[in-house]
């Protein structure tokens, strides 16, 4: 495949300029295909602040042991490279230890090699805001590294023209001894980072269990990048929630409440964007953040309708909710976003397409406001279909519990009898189960 040498945005100042490079494997059933792949591996760049000045991929069977692409293609993005003036390289899938090495090596030194994955961990590292965002971007860093140091070594002892056992003055001995203690310093770091976030996790839990005490049901937005969580959200809660229109622009989740029009108030969160091939060591990092997906009671699953890979986006979300984050019951609704975005008839029709697939999709445009009432009107319905009708008798010495349930029912009903009370009413399904030892058979 020819180079794409035109730059994809003109009004980038970055003294950074990227060549993208990809694979396009026979038989692979990503769902993103090698264009828009690399459609989107350019945007990410371009959230990361680089120039992209051109591109190229290659059909293969399997990506090379040694240097990823074939050895032909190698020095053909060597010249592409020499050509156009880049100074970063990047590969649209994470690269092995050994792929790194050898194409720093093939490529030259005055070369930076990056990856798909440590191109997202620089955008999430320029978007944390907080500390929790901040130690699980470090944490998810230093995972990735750690295997990578011996890239560093090679690259002295290549300086040296020799191994490390060969090597020259203070490289022989002392190198290996200070690769180590790099290892063992990132080793540690990644310990503390992991007791850090079980503190973070801790803390998210219990503040968990007091909304639970309080009957409100908690919404999860979830969705591709950039589809527009963020600004539903501010919509709906008539907040402002940082929005900008870049890959990755939440990476901290943001709570807000929300008032639905029959009288009860809901805890919508916004969470981070997902993406094709997001890197595990992220998803694991990110344990503590996601959890306020997998304890949602409902997830709103927001799509940017007037995008090309719409359905493919949904897909990927779907995976990742599936095979990551093992969410398979939670309820949600699909709310295809972005409907004035549709520009031309080709919008159009890929927007057909995709209400044909999911009819019971919600349409709307959270900039505009177009369709929020219907999809506040479904979820409230939703959540209302969701309660569970019970009755459950009380004893009076049991005031807490008895408190607690006014609190968490809806449409309560009451009988008093000689030591109990007996009530009645609907209530959240994951409500149910504080109630089972009271329950009327």
């Amino acid at each position: 495949m020819t180079a794409s040498a035109e730059s994809r945005r003109t009004d980038i100042i970055s003294d950074e300029r990227a060549f993208l490079v990809g694979i396009d494997i026979f038989g692979d059933h990503s769902l993103l295909g090698v264009d828009a792949s690399l459609e989107e591996l350019a945007m990410l760049a371009d959230t990361a602040g680089l120039e992209v000045v051109g591109q190229t991929y290659q059909k293969l069977t399997t990506p090379n042991p040694a240097t990823f692409v074939g050895s032909g293609k190698v020095d053909e993005v060597k010249t592409w490279v020499e050509e156009l003036g880049a100074n970063v390289v990047i590969f649209d899938d994470e690269l092995s230890p050994r792929h790194q090495r050898e194409l720093e090596e093939r490529l030259g030194d005055e070369l930076r090699v990056l990856d798909r994955t440590a191109l997202i961990l620089d955008i999430f590292a320029q978007h944390a805001r907080t500390r929790e965002g901040s130690l699980q971007v470090e944490l998810a860093q230093y995972v990735y590294r750690l295997p990578r140091l011996t890239r560093a070594w090679t690259h002295l002892v290549r300086q040296t023209g020799g191994s490390a056992s060969k090597g020259g003055v203070g490289l022989r001995g002392p190198g290996e001894t200070q690769l180590e203690v790099d290892r063992r310093e990132i080793r540690r770091r990644i310990a503390r980072l992991e007791r850090d976030l079980v503190d973070v996790r801790a803390h998210r839990e219990r503040h968990r269990a007091q909304r639970a005490r309080t009957g409100i049901s908690t919404i999860a937005l979830v969705g591709y990048t950039n589809a527009g969580k963020s600004t539903l959200l501010n919509r709906l809660s008539e907040s402002e929630v940082y929005v900008a229109d870049q890959l990755f622009a939440t990476l901290d989740p943001t709570t807000r409440r929300v008032a639905l029009p029959s009288g009860q108030d809901v805890l919508m969160t916004d969470t981070v964007g997902f993406i094709q091939k997001l890197p595990h060591s992220l998803v694991a990092a990110f344990r503590a953040t996601l959890e306020e997906i997998t304890e949602a009671d409902f997830l709103l699953h927001v799509v940017d309708a007037s995008h090309p890979q719409a359905d493919a986006q949904i897909k990927a979300v779907e995976r990742t909710l599936s095979q990551d984050l093992e969410i398979e019951s939670i309820p949600g609704l699909l709310v295809l976003n972005k409907i004035d975005a549709l520009e031309d008839e080709q919008d159009r029709e890929t927007f057909e397409s995709l209400r044909s697939a999911y009819p019971d999709a919600i349409c709307i445009s959270a900039r505009t406001g177009m369709g929020v009432s219907t999809l506040i009107a479904a979820l409230d319905g939703a959540l209302s279909s969701m309660m569970v009708p019970i009755s459950v008798r009380i004893p009076y010495q049991h005031g807490r519990d008895i408190s607690q349930f006014y609190d968490l029912a809806d449409s309560v009903e009451e009988r008093h009898f000689s030591t109990y009370i007996e009530l009645s009413g609907t209530l959240a399904p994951r409500h149910v189960g504080l109630f089972d030892i009271y329950r009327v058979p």
